[in-house]
């Protein structure tokens, strides 16, 4: 079993940065690595969809990123501490949304039904 725990939303103004991070762990075993696995970061405004905003895998240096973060957002990992990263820049207003991390061991892609472990989300807000 695979736990994702995101941090580091808050409340900002357009053009500001932010710094997501996802600390994995897998309560299963005392000793563990991600390798296989694919870690990914979705988001959700009010009354939308879940929507995929960018994916790495954990043990290469493939990334994938939609196409309205990309130039923005990066996405990196620690692998010595089990974190996930989402560095937010030039934030506009329309990124505004509940943050989730996830991960999967189907693929790197783009649709939230290939991802079966989720965390509890961290909320961004950006004003205008």
């Amino acid at each position: 079993q695979v736990q994702l725990v995101e941090s580091g939303g808050g409340l900002v103004q357009t053009g500001d940065s932010l710094t997501l991070s996802c600390a994995a762990s897998r309560s299963t075993f005392s000793s563990y690595t991600f390798n296989g696995y694919i870690m990914g970061w979705f988001r959700q405004a009010p009354g939308k969809e879940r929507d995929f905003v960018a994916a790495l895998r954990w043990s290469g240096a493939d990334t994938y990123y939609a196409h309205s973060v990309k130039g923005r957002f990066t996405i990196s990992r620690d692998s010595a501490k089990n974190t996930l990263y989402l560095q937010l820049n030039s934030l506009k207003p329309e990124d505004t949304a509940v943050y989730y991390c996830a991960a999967n061991t189907l693929g790197l892609g783009s649709a939230p039904s290939l991802y079966n472990y989720w965390g509890q989300g961290t909320q961004v807000t950006v004003s205008s």
